[in-house]
């Protein structure tokens, strides 16, 4: 053969080689390519009210919601307006309660996994043995188990903890379980925790709040870095995202915005507090540990 005959069929066989090659890269990626594993709708800061047409406004967004086919809700807590002051009443705490438990009847067929909000509790009670005192009634309330507790779904660990305490923090108790809770986890199982205040954040440092054990917390997630994946949060009613040693941290607008009403002059819009517009996130959640969180405003 001649060299140019030579030189033509290596170049053919090279490049059969690369389409191959090229063929089975490609294949390789698109069987590692990350499977669906669970669509979660978050909702926080629902604030539920009579006035302001906030009950319309919520089950109409709700309605929205499921049209994203979500496989189950996580609340991010303040699902009432407020509870929580010196001067509220026996009777505007059941009316909010009573509210929240109609608009709920939407989403029959639902799972709603809740945490406490700092607003949702009656400090108020004329006394400690009250039924409606405390967290304990509205544990009851959310139909929840626990004040803090996990679940697991589609090979994903949800952790869902009580930061209403002094200082914006974990109790001990509950501290020490979250430790178990992760230890007895098997390896690379992925966890997204849910907060009602953020744990890390941007605007934390201008707005609302979070966790002030956060450097306790953050030293515990490192230790197992292979499974906290993400946490969730709310309470400052407004939008931000951080990541930090492999934890992703999403805190999402509230569902009430600026408490159902329109702003004030620091307002971007109708209904928004500050620069966040009232709104939910969907999140989609994957079988190799990673998570997109997508936050949706909606109008009033």
């Amino acid at each position: 053969m001649k060299r140019r005959e030579i030189l033509k069929g290596a170049g053919i066989l090279a490049a059969a080689g690369l389409v191959t090659r090229s063929s089975n890269i490609a294949n390789a990626a698109e069987s590692v390519k990350a499977k669906p594993a669970l669509k979660i709708a978050h909702i926080t800061d629902v604030h539920i009210r009579p006035d302001l047409d906030a009950p319309q406004k919520f089950k109409k967004c709700l309605e929205t919601i499921k049209n994203e086919k979500v496989d189950f809700f996580l609340n991010g807590g303040d699902s009432i307006f407020d509870a929580s002051y010196d001067n509220v009443k026996r009777e505007r705490v059941t009316e909010l309660w009573n509210l929240w438990d109609d608009c709920m009847k939407d989403l029959k067929g639902y799972e709603v996994h809740s945490c406490i909000g700092n607003h949702d509790t009656w400090w108020a009670a004329p006394d400690h043995a009250d039924a409606m005192y405390g967290k304990d009634y509205v544990v009851k309330r959310l139909g929840i188990p626990n004040r803090y507790y996990s679940f697991s779904k589609s090979g994903w660990h949800f952790i869902i903890l009580d930061g209403n305490n002094p200082s914006i923090t974990l109790d001990d108790q509950q501290f020490d379980w979250l430790k178990k809770e992760l230890e007895q986890l098997p390896a690379n199982t992925p966890v997204l925790m849910m907060s009602h205040y953020p744990i890390l954040g941007v605007t934390p440092f201008w707005e609302g709040g979070m966790h002030s054990d956060y450097k306790k917390l953050k030293a515990l997630f490192y230790q197992h870095r292979d499974k906290v994946k993400a946490c969730l949060s709310g309470h400052n009613h407004l939008l931000d995202t951080a990541s930090y040693n492999g934890t992703q941290y999403f805190c999402n607008g509230a569902m009430s915005g600026f408490w159902w009403g329109k702003g004030d002059e620091k307002s971007a819009g109708d209904g928004y507090y500050e620069e966040t517009p009232p709104g939910y996130a969907i999140l989609e959640l994957y079988a190799d540990g990673s998570i997109k969180n997508v936050y949706k405003p909606h109008a009033f």
